[in-house]
């Protein structure tokens, strides 16, 4: 422990203590005074005060060590006094009893507050899950009315409707998160599968913004849950459409890296200020505000989800050249004996 440390405890036990030293100092310096104004013999009186002050050193020497024996356990269940008070030092006075049941009293209370917010977030959860499986059903019955008929309205509303859907997996998707884990199955995925569902569902939407697609084949296979890879990859596919006006995307691997995919476009770039906060939630930066519709949610959400999958994401651009997303896909091997 540092010394600094141990004054500071010190000097807050002498804080504490001040008021009985002083009423000890007092009462002897009372006898002494006592003694010398009725001409009585001062000698014993000093040689009393000065055992008195003796003993009350030894006693204040003792109760140094029981106060910083508490002190340092209050220290410890610092990290702990989240799950219990059990391990508390027992109360020796009634202030310090007050102050227990006062503690009790809130630990309780939040405790409630805590359960009761968590019912609520439940419900709230179980609400808008209910909803984005209902909903489903109308967005498929609409599809199927459009298809009916071939016209350039009809056209423009299923591209319509084909964001409306993919707004309700990302919710879905986002209601998940926190449940994830329990969502996950994890094996060996062919990389071009998994890039190539995500390419067939933004097909439409390649075509309709003249927006050049370069796929090179990737033939890697990694250890993944092929579910939530493909709504990364849809995310990013999407991102990379929205801020592209015209050029091309590619998909490629990168050389120098076994495992990272690399998804580029030649749009209009994230300004170099923005990309240290990109991946925060909420956060959407210039062309948030310039597009006036981005939530900031969805590489938060992508983040999130490679993180728990054990893959990590980096991001390069530059202001009207493009952007470069790289998904490295690499994870720890795990032998079974």
């Amino acid at each position: 422990m540092k010394k600094t440390e141990i004054f500071k405890i010190i000097t807050f036990y002498i804080k504490a203590r001040l008021k009985g030293v002083i009423f000890l100092i007092l009462s002897c310096l009372t006898f002494v005074i006592v003694f010398s104004l009725y001409n009585l013999p001062v000698e014993p009186v000093a040689y009393a005060s000065i055992l008195c002050i003796s003993i009350g050193f030894l006693f204040l020497i003792v109760d140094f060590f029981y106060f910083y024996k508490k002190h340092k356990l209050l220290q410890e269940l610092k990290d702990n006094i989240i799950l219990n008070f059990d391990n508390l030092p027992e109360a020796k006075d009634l202030i310090e009893k007050d102050y227990y049941d006062l503690l009790t009293i809130t630990y309780k209370q939040n405790l409630q507050t805590a359960y009761n917010a968590d019912i609520s977030r439940s419900d709230l959860v179980d609400y808008y899950t209910l909803w984005a499986h209902q909903i489903k059903t109308p967005i498929s019955a609409m599809h199927l009315i459009l298809q009916s008929e071939e016209s350039d309205l009809s056209s423009e509303l299923s591209m319509e409707l084909f964001k409306v859907e993919q707004y309700v997996e990302f919710v879905l998707q986002y209601l998940r998160l926190e449940s994830m884990s329990s969502d996950l199955v994890l094996k060996k995925q062919s990389l071009d599968n998994i890039v190539k569902q995500a390419v067939r569902k933004y097909a439409r939407m390649f075509i309709r913004r003249k927006i050049k697609l370069d796929f090179k084949e990737l033939n890697c296979e990694v250890l993944t849950d092929e579910k939530w890879l493909v709504f990364v990859i849809e995310q990013l596919l999407s991102n990379a459409l929205k801020y592209t006006k015209e050029g091309t995307i590619s998909i490629y691997m990168d050389s120098p890296s076994e495992k990272t995919l690399v998804i580029e476009d030649t749009g209009i770039g994230i300004r170099e200020e923005d990309l240290v906060r990109i991946f925060e939630r909420g956060f959407t930066g210039y062309n948030g505000r310039w597009d006036k519709k981005s939530t900031g949610l969805g590489l938060y959400l992508c983040k999130q989800i490679l993180n728990k999958l054990s893959h990590s994401i980096t991001i390069e651009s530059r202001v009207d050249e493009g952007t470069k997303v790289k998904i490295n896909l690499e994870t720890i091997e795990l032998g079974i004996e």
